[in-house]
């Protein structure tokens, strides 16, 4: 499948906003007390970990398709 520059810079930035709230989730699971809260971040955390994989085959993908190494 071939990308069109714009397409590798929308996911390029959808990873780093990714990046940025799984972090901010991982760093806040340990100063949340509810348990409930706890496994809606825990939840998120596995979801974005899947997303951000996705995003990276996408990305390697896109360079390949773009001759970029």
């Amino acid at each position: 499948m071939n990308y069109a520059l714009h397409e590798v810079l929308e996911v390029q930035e959808m990873a780093a906003f990714k990046t940025n709230c799984l972090t901010k989730s991982k760093t806040m699971r340990a100063m949340v007390s509810d348990p409930r809260l706890k496994e809606i971040m825990l939840q998120d955390i596995d979801v974005s970990t899947r997303q951000l994989n996705e995003y990276t085959t996408v990305l390697s993908n896109a360079k390949q398709s773009l001759g970029v190494e």
